[in-house]
């Protein structure tokens, strides 16, 4: 028997000179990194406050820093690695092997601070008569894919980092004829444009 629903945070590392090169550029490596952790913490508060299933944390490059260790002994969450290949192949790796013990799977990012515990709930009732679920952002991607069925098409040879990530991602959905509900877009954070939509006390030294 299949469990009902698994959440999968997926994260880089909080070290300065690998998480938030973008933003590194214009705040330095050590800010983007205090930066990256801060927003990891976040993230797996709101996971954790959805009470919906089990939460994961899978983790770049491996799952030995110290960061990693200690939300997983705060929360009880599971540890696991990303592993080779690029964000699709990563991505539904996590994806396939948590839909084999879960009847639906959310997988979402460390990037967007307005997603919230109620999000990750309405995302994850839409599962219930739906192939899948999104919070896009307002850059071209999404925060959060939810599914309740296989659908690797979806992962496969898109252009990741790109504005044009949720077009695709609709256009495969309609050729696959899978019924979908999008949820009203976020901000994440990427760029030096996108710091005023971070909560100013997330930025205090």
């Amino acid at each position: 028997m299949k469990d009902d629903c698994k959440i999968i945070v997926f994260a880089k590392a909080p070290v300065a000179g690998f998480a938030k090169t973008r933003l590194a550029r214009v705040i330095g490596d050590v800010a983007a990194a205090s930066l990256a952790a801060r927003m990891l913490s976040e993230t797996l508060a709101q996971a954790v406050a959805a009470n919906i299933g089990p939460v994961e944390l899978c983790c770049a490059p491996d799952a030995t820093h110290a960061q990693f260790i200690r939300e997983q002994q705060q929360y009880g969450l599971t540890l696991s690695e990303q592993g080779e290949g690029d964000l699709g192949q990563r991505m539904w790796r996590a994806l396939q092997r948590s839909l084999q013990e879960h009847r639906r799977v959310l997988l979402i990012g460390t990037d967007a601070p307005g997603l919230q515990a109620a999000q990750l709930n309405q995302a994850a009732a839409a599962l219930q008569t739906h192939a899948a679920s999104f919070v896009p952002t307002h850059d071209g991607g999404y925060v959060l894919v939810g599914l309740s069925r296989a659908l690797p098409a979806l992962f496969d040879d898109m252009p990741w980092s790109t504005p044009q990530v949720m077009a695709h991602t609709r256009a495969r959905l309609a050729l696959l004829n899978e019924t979908v509900v999008e949820l009203p877009p976020l901000f994440d954070i990427d760029e030096a444009h996108d710091l005023p939509h971070v909560p100013a006390h997330w930025m205090a030294a």
